[in-house]
């Protein structure tokens, strides 16, 4: 592997400050010069205001969105009638991604890869326990991916572990390769991944890269992105940063890969050093991913050609992709490890999928259930559950950084420690670092590992990406790493959160703000 020069977190996140800013910027004075350009005739724009202002409440109280974010939205408002309305136009209704949801629809019907009928498989699981039979049935519904029966699923506690296996995949590759990543950064695991690339693309090997232009947009640029197609390297950017497009929302915050139709990866992990403890800004970084096989790689091939499919003029085809991912599904399988719905989050659907199916869970968890979140920005459902899950004898716990990575989020979040606490929620601070782990596990038997953070953007205006386990194996590997984390861990107390009349106005202001972070 090259060495790379080592470059800080915190440099990272100010050059993707720096490069965002002017669009950003520019952005603002348009919308307030708008508002300024209609200032000379305030009163007749003050009288339209005042009819639109409230057509505006009623749609908002209306709508089935997030309590906490449509208060936002009024307060904005409320302050600033016009640029407020202006902005939310822009960026704060489902239709700022309309577009980018009219890409992805349209090649939908193309897709070279056959999801399947799982009516078989859900009616085993149904007979097995028909109250996680409705969980899977209702995510199915909403996200349109089918329940599964598992072949092999393997975790794996840290991501220097996971990116191992993902190397050792990538050096087997035959024929295709598809990589789809939040963050992409120059540095020892980037460089080598596009070694191994690089000799595949000389064997034949049709490799694929698809990034999230903001969350690559100070890591990996244009430069980097000509010299991977100068190697044979197929590269494209998801949802590119435009200015008025709204594209601030509606990120890809998915981890993906899939190789050759044998094996799919995911889990916390981005492409970018830190994240294999190459380097330590935030002391230990504890992230988790997983190995899967069987019927479960076509959905992530799946999820991958939409993607790819919507962003690019050089589509994924049958030919490609052969007879890897076509196929029934349902058929009943010998030795298999459980069952798993893997699916994606679109702030598109009307439902959030991953906020209801953590409802659900907390919902029904008999003995306990358990978190990992690098961040915990709740929305008043959520909250809600976690109170009710706690106060009615349910073991329920969160592992969160005892580093942070960014100071106001994790302020942020420690602003719902009391409520939660005073509920009989346990929490606890991972002291040797920062926690990137995004995991769910309720009684032994079901949990989810993926890309969702226990925050807004995460439930509600991000793609991100989870896979759903039923009585798999790959849930008591996931149970003892959670164990082994609280013990290198600081349980907070109630003794340790401040109050008062002060301190309950900051942490009722951080909450309204939440929804931006």
């Amino acid at each position: 592997m090259h060495k790379k020069k080592k470059t800080s977190v915190r440099r990272i996140v100010t050059g993707r400050i720096v490069s965002a800013l002017p669009v950003v910027v520019l952005q603002a004075l348009i919308i307030f010069g708008i508002a300024k350009w209609l200032a000379p005739i305030a009163t007749l724009l003050y009288s339209v205001l005042s009819v639109l202002s409230v057509l505006f409440v009623l749609f908002l109280i209306s709508n089935r969105g997030e309590g906490a974010y449509k208060t936002l939205w009024l307060l904005v408002m409320f302050v600033a009638p016009l640029p407020g309305a202006l902005m939310y136009l822009f960026y704060g209704n489902r239709r700022t991604g309309k577009a980018l949801e009219q890409r992805l629809n349209a090649v939908q019907g193309s897709i070279p890869i056959t999801l399947g009928d799982d009516t078989a498989v859900a009616q085993r699981l149904g007979s097995e326990d028909k109250r996680v039979a409705q969980t899977f049935a209702y995510m199915k519904k909403i996200t349109g991916f089918p329940v599964l029966e598992n072949d092999t699923a393997k975790y794996y506690p840290i991501g220097e572990l996971l990116f191992e296996q993902m190397l050792d995949a990538l050096k087997a590759a035959e024929r295709y390769v598809f990589i789809e990543y939040f963050i992409v950064q120059e540095g020892v695991m980037w460089q080598a991944m596009v070694e191994v690339m690089e000799q595949k693309v000389k064997e034949g090997v049709d490799i694929r890269v698809l990034y999230d232009d903001i969350g690559s947009i100070g890591t990996f640029s244009a430069r980097n992105r000509a010299a991977l197609l100068k190697k044979g390297i197929k590269c494209e950017k998801f949802n590119p940063l435009i200015v008025l497009s709204g594209a601030l929302n509606n990120r890809d915050h998915r981890k993906i890969m899939v190789v050759d139709g044998v094996v799919a990866f995911s889990g916390g992990i981005n492409l970018a050093d830190e994240y294999i403890n190459e380097e330590h800004p935030f002391g230990h970084w504890k992230d988790i991913g997983f190995k899967i096989t069987g019927d479960a790689i076509r959905s992530y091939a799946y999820m991958f050609t939409e993607f790819w499919n919507a962003s690019s003029l050089d589509k994924i085809t049958k030919e490609l992709v052969g007879d890897d991912c076509d196929g029934s599904h349902g058929a009943e399988h010998t030795n298999t490890d459980g069952y798993v719905l893997p699916y994606y989050d679109s702030p598109n659907r009307e439902e959030a999928a991953s906020n209801n199916l953590y409802i659900d869970l907390l919902g029904q968890a008999k003995n306990y259930i358990w978190f990992y979140t690098p961040y915990l920005l709740l929305g008043d459902g959520m909250r809600d559950a976690f109170v009710r899950a706690a106060q009615r004898g349910v073991d329920v716990r969160i592992v969160m950084p005892g580093i942070p990575d960014k100071k106001i989020v994790y302020r942020m979040s420690r602003s719902y420690y009391r409520e939660l606490l005073e509920a009989g929620v346990k929490i606890y601070e991972y002291t040797p670092g920062f926690v990137h782990a995004k995991a769910c596990l309720a009684d032994d038997c079901i949990g989810s590992i993926g890309t969702v953070n226990l925050d807004y953007r995460s439930l509600y205006l991000h793609y991100e990406c989870n896979a759903l386990f039923y009585r798999a194996s790959i849930l008591g590997d996931l149970k003892k790493d959670f164990e082994a984390s609280m013990k290198a861990s600081r349980e907070r107390t109630l003794q340790d959160e401040r109050s008062g009349p002060l301190f309950n106005f900051i942490n009722g202001v951080l909450r309204i703000f939440a929804p931006l972070v």
